[in-house]
């Protein structure tokens, strides 16, 4: 564990406001970007976005450093309120549902192919599908690939198990590749 992060626990700990900006400083912008992703509307994700860091302040007691990293148990608060608050809500959204099975009859070859080349007009459409997919995939997608996570860290924010999060990330990595192809024609 690094200098800057036991600093950190030892603080909030304490309930030391120069800390808690710290934390706010050094965690805020991931925390915003995790929520933002999830809850749209910056006045609903603003309300999620305080919710996480008064939950991380006030449960800084419960952490377990030979569970995860604090950025991993941040992030996996952050998964809950957000997922929390959308539950809440109950908007009616409509999701890409494939219900004929079309895309889980794609193959690898045919994901790699649509989603391996980053180029721009790529990255915008993959953008634009995510958009279809129910929440907690879209998490998924999102932890993977935009925070790098490993498919253990996933699994303890969406506290599953790795190969769980394996087998649901090609899911819906095929579902992404149906959702550009429906995009682009």
């Amino acid at each position: 564990m690094e200098k800057e992060e036991i600093h950190i626990i030892e603080g909030l700990m304490q309930r030391n406001p120069k800390v808690q900006q710290e934390a706010l400083e050094l965690y805020g912008n991931y925390v915003w970007v995790q929520v933002v992703r999830l809850v749209s509307g910056i006045e609903d994700a603003e309300e999620v976005y305080q919710d996480v860091f008064v939950k991380i302040f006030s449960n800084i007691k419960m952490y377990d450093e030979t569970r995860s990293s604090l950025r991993t148990w941040i992030s996996r608060i952050a998964y809950n309120e957000s997922i929390t608050f959308l539950r809440r809500k109950r908007q009616a959204v409509i999701y890409f549902e494939d219900d004929e099975g079309k895309a889980e009859a794609l193959s690898e070859e045919e994901v790699e192919e649509t989603l391996g080349h980053a180029n721009e007009e790529t990255v915008q459409l993959i953008r634009a599908a995510i958009r279809h997919l129910p929440p907690d995939e879209q998490a998924i997608i999102t932890m993977f690939y935009y925070d790098e996570m490993s498919l253990k860290e996933i699994a303890f924010v969406t506290e599953s198990i790795p190969t769980t999060i394996a087998s649901k990330l090609s899911r819906t990595r095929k579902k992404l590749c149906k959702i550009i192809k429906m995009l682009q024609s």
